[in-house]
């Protein structure tokens, strides 16, 4: 036990040695050995800079996959376009839907460190079994060996390397889904939210952890995508997975000096949150008139969002209309169950700018396959390495959001965070709904040059367009980002009660696993419409015949209307939390 008696000695030496003692704790937290924790020798940015440091690793060997992952199944695996931007969807949306589970077991049973551990361990052995998918023995011709990696192959690999590479690439997703909700989480936690100083620095952690995530990612686009597509797969994969266990051991470095949660009530807040929802239903032929009077007049509802979805205030009274069964919920049960159920049409309304997010890893990368990529002589960008403009682009401005933007804000608004939550996401939406726009005018552009140049007929030709015409597209899709991304993180982040925050990431997770479904059904669906009776579909492997201008001028008007109805929401959301930020 070590320094633990010691530790309650000096506690209990005299009233004036405890008083400073006990102002330095945090209260709701523990230290490794679940000891009462120094507020000056724990947590802040020393310990949230482990923690970062690992989701920079993290997003390194993420993206080190998913940022080409079209490239592979078009190349070596011999795909089509538009199996493998559904392919590329689906793995997408598994990888972030996956946190719902991946929370679940860290709020309910093992914790988020213990669940990053397990979930790390998981992750390394996905990576190694994807790099031993990509070195094994796959085609026998050398006219496959000898195909460019970002040419569409019509070769098939065998069927045991497939089935090596699926396996191990969602053994992947599902160890990210251990990993992402529970790592911000725990790097939140490092800051106590009841602090004055430590309140602000948390706001900030959400601005830099993008920043960070960002550097992990901009790594990725300008050196392993250069590797995958101009040395080997197995090279390119096999990076990733070293610095998956590089961040595994810098995260067990900093053990001592983290923060750790510490349960208020033992039952599990799924059981709590569900047993409302069940009491509820069971009284649904209840009335809580008299029971809202009653709490009215002792002044016991705590804020303004106490009022709302007043049915389940059912859940406070017995079948019979009493208060006296020990089954009935608690108050806080029931306010706990209201501030998760608030969510809902937040959530709901961002999954459009989810499915445009998904677009810069399929379809902006196959554009830029068709364009002049040259920077000079005999060099030519990787494709897949323009979604690095995407992360320099936040790298950029986050700084200037942080230090500029925020402080003049806050001058006109008096918010510690300038603009409200709600506010910074419609934002992005705005921005991401006009990168869409840009998208658009420049694929008409590119499909003009190539009638031009007669090259509708010739797939592998290169397009007389500079791949630079695509780089604002990237550059608004990065500072939408900065708006909608983190904006989203810290809401759902500071929405939900303490006990569910991985639950609560997981929720804005999993808003970018449903959108790349809904993106990969979009796809499909648009595919087989369009493309009947031998024609060409808005997604033909030729883009020189397919349309993907008309799929983003869909999607902008998708977009303008999900921010219609996205502010109708967020004007009327209640704040479960005096700040509102």
């Amino acid at each position: 036990m070590g320094t633990a008696p010691t530790f309650f000695a000096a506690a209990a030496r005299s009233d004036d040695a405890e008083t400073p003692l006990l102002r330095d704790t945090v209260d709701g937290a523990v230290d490794y050995r679940g000891r009462p924790v120094a507020r000056s020798a724990s947590g802040g940015w020393r310990s949230a800079g482990f923690i970062i440091g690992v989701e920079v690793a993290e997003r390194f060997a993420y993206y080190g996959i998913s940022s080409n992952l079209i490239t592979y199944l078009t190349g070596p695996l011999g795909q089509s376009t538009a199996a493998a931007a559904a392919d590329v969807n689906a793995w997408s949306g598994t990888a972030s839907l996956s946190p719902l589970i991946g929370a679940f077991v860290a709020d309910s049973f093992l914790g988020r460190y213990r669940t990053i551990v397990v979930a790390s361990l998981v992750y390394i052995l996905g990576l190694g079994l994807l790099t031993l998918s990509a070195i094994v023995p796959s085609f026998n011709t050398s006219d496959c060996q000898s195909k460019s990696t970002i040419q569409i192959s019509s070769c098939s690999p065998p069927l045991h390397q497939v089935v090596l590479f699926f396996s191990s690439l969602y053994l992947v997703a599902f160890a990210q889904g251990g990993h992402k909700p529970c790592v911000q989480a725990f790097g939140a936690d490092q800051f106590d939210g009841q602090n004055p100083e430590e309140c602000k620095a948390k706001s900030s952690f959400f601005n830099w952890w993008y920043f960070c995530m960002c550097g992990g990612t901009l790594a990725t686009l300008l050196i392993l995508n250069y590797i995958q597509d101009n040395l080997n797969w197995g090279l390119g994969f096999g990076i990733p997975c070293v610095a998956m266990a590089a961040a595994l051991i810098l995260f067990l470095l900093g053990t001592k000096t983290y923060r750790y949660s510490v349960k208020s009530d033992e039952r599990s807040p799924f059981l709590r949150i569900g047993s409302v929802f069940a009491t509820a239903a069971r009284n649904w032929k209840t009335t809580t008139k008299a029971l809202t009077a009653e709490e009215e007049s002792r002044g016991t509802l705590p804020y303004e969002g106490s009022g709302q979805f007043k049915f389940l205030n059912k859940a406070l009274l017995s079948p019979d209309g009493s208060k006296g069964d020990s089954k009935v919920c608690t108050f806080g049960e029931v306010e706990e169950a209201k501030s998760v159920l608030r969510l809902t049409p937040i959530w709901a309304t961002s999954l459009i700018y989810a499915v445009v997010f998904a677009q810069s890893s399929t379809f902006f990368t196959k554009q830029g396959v068709t364009m002049d990529r040259s920077i000079t002589p005999g060099f030519d960008i990787p494709p897949a390495s323009l979604q690095s403009f995407i992360s320099l682009s936040v790298v950029l401005f986050i700084p200037i959001y942080d230090r500029m933007f925020v402080p003049l804000a806050r001058g006109f608004t008096q918010r510690p965070s300038g603009i409200t939550m709600l506010q910074r996401i419609g934002t992005g939406m705005f921005l991401s709904a006009v990168s869409m726009v840009v998208a658009a005018l420049v694929e008409m552009k590119r499909l003009e040059i190539a009638r031009e140049h007669g090259l509708v007929d010739m797939p592998n030709a290169t397009v007389p367009m500079s791949v630079w015409w695509l780089i604002p597209q990237y550059l608004l899709f990065g500072i939408s980002d900065v708006f909608t991304m983190v904006g989203l993180q810290e809401f759902f982040y500071d929405q939900v009660p303490n006990e569910l925050r991985s639950v609560g990431l997981s929720l804005y997770l999993s808003i970018f696993g449903v959108g790349n479904f809904l993106s990969s059904f979009l796809v499909s669906a648009i595919a087989n419409a369009t493309g009947g009776d031998g024609g060409d579909s808005w997604f033909a492997n030729n883009l020189n015949r397919a349309h993907l201008d008309y799929f983003y001028w869909l999607l902008s008007g998708l977009s303008a209307l999900e921010l219609v109805v996205y502010l109708y929401f967020a004007r009327s959301y209640i704040y479960n939390r005096s700040r509102t930020i």
